[in-house]
């Protein structure tokens, strides 16, 4: 039976999220409608004069093949991002699951990388994998593997994949282990009983009852590949080379403080928003429908 509180007046609830919805008021309605604003103006680099263009920039933004070109590359890395890191996490989650010695001391050290910063997760990979630094690197070439990823727009791609997916792993393997725990286990052994092997067990049972983790995690991965990998690409590859790892939201920062585009650069923000708005909301409207709650 679900406990309902009482409050004696009627204003004090509105008193106690009122922290909270000034926090959101603040860090996310002001400055999005601050770059709907910015995105309807033209500005010189120094700020000087302001004219106002209507949809002049986004006119010009998606005759630009190179946004496009953004686009897809976004698209593709959020998939292989999440793709990866879920499909690694659910393994780990399973094999962190079973009855092991010492499984507490593993679970915390696949819980650690959560905690790094995405700039210093590019830091660390940059020492495994840069071509004059790199452990791993010198390892790669004494095999005769031409790997350079500053020069080879396919393996900068490959290694921004590689560490945003490490980066998610962690925070994927949480909520994972989270959902099989919270699977009974006499629906597991009534199934063993009848004979059922592991991995039928898997797929029959404990994934459909995984589907709300599931479903819940893609949308956050999505969204993390979209906005979060910023770090990561600026430490490792500043979008480069010959922008092979530029995504959306790099090319905001590229545009808009490198190129001082800044009608440019708010237009790319209001349509990346959208994407993101649009994608979770089908995501909702349809995946949710395949979700066994």
């Amino acid at each position: 039976m679900l406990k309902q509180a009482v409050f004696q007046s009627k204003l004090l609830p509105y008193l106690l999220v009122l922290p909270q919805l000034a926090v959101v008021l603040v860090f996310f309605y002001w400055p999005a409608g601050q770059a709907v604003i910015q995105s309807f103006l033209m500005q010189d680099a120094f700020g000087l004069s302001t004219v106002f263009v209507w949809f002049d920039n986004y006119r010009e933004l998606l005759a630009d093949p190179d946004y496009f070109a953004a686009i897809l590359r976004t698209f593709a890395f959020s998939f292989a991002i999440a793709l990866s890191s879920l499909s690694l996490a659910l393994l780990l989650a399973v094999m962190a699951d079973r009855p092991l010695r010492g499984s507490t001391f593993y679970r915390t050290l696949l819980i650690w990388p959560y905690a790094v910063a995405p700039p210093v997760v590019g830091v660390l990979w940059i020492f495994m994998l840069n071509p004059s630094l790199g452990v791993i690197a010198h390892g790669l070439r004494a095999l005769g593997i031409d790997w350079n990823p500053l020069l080879d727009g396919h393996q900068a791609a490959l290694l921004i994949i590689l560490a945003a997916a490490w980066k998610q792993i962690s925070y994927n393997f949480l909520f994972f282990l989270a959902g099989l725990q919270a699977i009974p286990a006499s629906v597991i052994e009534a199934a063993a009983i009848d004979g059922a092997r592991p991995m039928r067990r898997f797929w029959t049972i404990i994934f459909p009852l995984l589907s709300p983790t599931i479903f819940f995690l893609i949308v956050v991965n999505v969204v993390y590949a979209f906005f979060e990998t910023f770090g990561i690409i600026d430490t490792m590859t500043r979008g480069g080379p010959a922008k092979a790892t530029e995504t959306l939201v790099y090319k905001v920062y590229s545009d808009g403080l490198l190129g001082g585009n800044l009608g440019s650069s708010a237009a790319q923000s209001v349509i990346l928003m959208g994407i993101v708005i649009a994608l979770t909301a089908f995501q909702f409207r349809f995946v949710e429908r395949k979700v066994n709650y």
